[in-house]
């Protein structure tokens, strides 16, 4: 397994790619301290073992020395990474070779001026919005019947593409630009909230406006001159024109969280504590048969007064899902997502038919009466494609109801079980 020394300067994107593969295959990566871009870069000792003075540059305990990014990325990986076999390998690289090619420049044209790194050009901003949303397009297309972007795992396929689309997510793409690719948002969001990828990156905030170019921090950057700069060497950066580096190499994601707004207040937090012991319940349900204990101590416990129940069904077309683990995955996405619900809710959801007419439906409860999605911008990512429906809990129907959905025993619409997850 490798193990060694990475040589970068803090939240730089290309790094990210390495250290997020170490993360997934258990490479020992330590980030080399007292690193100063410019300096540690240029000294004889560095430049004897990676002469062309980039980085990220890694140096393994061993002695070997590697530069650029997606060769280091790779060389950290294990198997499940890089691919599988020799068709899923070449799939990784073809996504990769898009992720640099296809997306890469166009999100520094777009995003560099919104941190002040480089001079505002409309003509070049434009055509970069233009490429990225063709781009996003491509994958949105891809991700339709997929959970990730090779296989049935995360790949450096997904790590590439997730780094690079970053600074994109939290500058530019607002919710109206990026409202047309619900497949890969949900892709994305999935990712960024893996334990693989907040270890490195942080906590992911999505852009709620677009940002603009910022000429206060370009003239800070730049001494105060509206005129272009030579940039400095030793940048791992891209090679088109339109993406020049400061000269005192600004960091795009570190700028972005050098404010990072105040957490969001807990919408259930101050609703009233009630009857009910959710946790309780979610303990007798995983523990005791469900028919003869768990179902009953729902009826009897149920708080009608602090709770909902509701039922949800998929509303997007299924006709080009192939299998029924991929509706499953989505709703393991789906739950990942909202993980901060859990204390205030539960769930069965079961995905139903055959290949051609899949589905997806759902029960479900939680505190409050509202839909609990619409009270919080990080539950609503995969909300709107289900039609959700407020159940009457004393409605003659509703016990048959409750009994179908968490004893898992169908039909449900005449359609018959496949699988299920449920939300506890």
């Amino acid at each position: 397994m490798a193990a060694g020394t990475l040589y970068t300067y803090p939240q730089s994107f290309r790094a990210n790619k390495a250290l997020v593969a170490a993360q997934f295959s258990g490479a020992d990566v330590k980030v080399a301290q007292n690193f100063k871009l410019g300096e540690t870069n240029k000294s004889s000792d560095f430049l004897k073992k990676f002469p062309n003075g980039k980085v990220p540059s890694f140096e393994g305990k061993d002695g070997f020395c590697l530069s650029e990014s997606n060769a280091i990325a790779y060389y950290v990986s294990n198997s499940q990474l890089r691919g599988t076999d020799e068709k899923q390998q070449a799939l990784v690289q073809q996504w990769i070779n898009f992720s640099d090619n296809e997306i890469l420049p166009a999100a520094c044209t777009w995003t560099f001026p919104c941190l002040g790194i480089t001079q505002f050009n409309k003509q070049d901003t434009e055509r970069a919005k233009e490429q990225i949303n063709h781009a996003l397009g491509t994958l949105n297309n891809h991700l339709l019947t997929r959970t990730y972007i090779v296989g049935e795992r995360v790949t450096l396929a997904d790590i590439s593409l997730v780094c690079n689309l970053q600074s994109l997510y939290e500058l530019v793409l607002d919710p109206a630009f990026r409202k047309s690719f619900g497949n890969v948002n949900r892709w994305f969001t999935t990712l960024i909230n893996q334990p693989q990828f907040k270890a490195v990156l942080g906590s992911v905030k999505l852009a709620t406006s677009m940002a603009t170019f910022d000429a206060k921090k370009y003239q800070e950057l730049h001494g105060g001159s509206g005129d272009k700069k030579k940039e400095k060497k030793g940048q791992d950066t891209p090679k088109e024109k339109v993406q020049p580096k400061p000269k005192e190499e600004p960091k795009p994601q570190a700028a972005v969280e050098e404010k990072e707004p105040p957490k969001p207040k807990d919408p259930l937090a101050e609703l009233p504590k009630g009857t009910m012991d959710l946790d309780e319940f979610k303990r007798t349900y995983s523990n005791k048969d469900t028919e003869t204990v768990a179902i009953p101590y729902f009826w009897e416990h149920f708080d009608r007064e602090n709770y909902s129940l509701w039922r949800c069904d998929y509303a997007e077309s299924t006709e080009d899902t192939k299998f029924a683990f991929m509706l499953s995955n989505l709703v393991g996405g789906m739950f990942q997502r909202i993980e901060k619900l859990r204390k205030y809710a539960f769930a069965s959801m079961i995905i139903t038919g055959k290949p051609g007419s899949l589905g997806i439906t759902g029960l479900w409860f939680w505190k409050g009466h509202k839909l609990v999605f619409d009270l919080n911008e990080d539950w609503n990512i995969d909300a709107p494609s289900y039609k959700w429906t407020k159940i009457d809990i004393d409605a003659p129907e509703t016990k048959e109801l409750v009994r179908k959905y968490f004893a898992w025993e169908g039909p449900f619409d005449g359609k018959e079980m496949d699988n299920g997850k449920i939300f506890k």
